[in-house]
């Protein structure tokens, strides 16, 4: 892997990350992973229960919740009640760098990833340690505006 995304084309690069990251690539957790690196924005749980019939909830829900312990998954709050995941594209794990804003749609309920916009530098008191960051931007996307403005 010689850049800062992973090719998602190739399993080689998947099964390395997982691994470099403590996290066992059995087929479910390497199809997950594989998902959420195709996607063009964070998916719900629904959205890849749709996306991967082959793995059940509970399952699906586990490797979620290991993938954010082992900092492989951003888990994106948009304010549609619920959690967004999205692969981190760091090799070392979660680093502001890797982080970006979204835009949440409040009309059709889409999340954009603005992954071209880094988020503003903050000044944390002396001590204190950015784990995360939920930068969101709600409005209405390109898409519902136009449909709007039809009618």
């Amino acid at each position: 892997m010689t850049s800062d995304r992973w090719h998602i084309d190739n399993i080689d690069d998947i099964y390395t990350t997982l691994q470099r990251r403590q996290v066992r690539p059995t087929a479910n957790r390497v199809a997950i992973f594989r998902e959420l690196l195709r996607a063009k924005s964070p998916l719900s749980m629904s959205e890849l229960e749709d996306r991967l019939e082959t793995i059940d909830k509970s399952g699906l829900s586990r490797t979620l919740a290991l993938f954010a312990s082992h900092q492989i998954v951003h888990i994106i709050e948009d304010g549609s009640g619920a959690a967004k995941y999205e692969a981190c594209h760091g090799h070392v794990g979660h680093s502001v760098a890797d982080m970006h804003p979204h835009f949440h749609c409040e009309v059709c309920g889409s999340t954009l990833c603005l992954s071209d916009s880094p988020v503003p530098a903050i000044s944390l008191p002396e001590g204190y340690e950015i784990r995360a960051v939920n930068y969101m931007i709600k409005g209405v996307c390109d898409s519902c505006a136009r449909k709007t403005k039809v009618k």
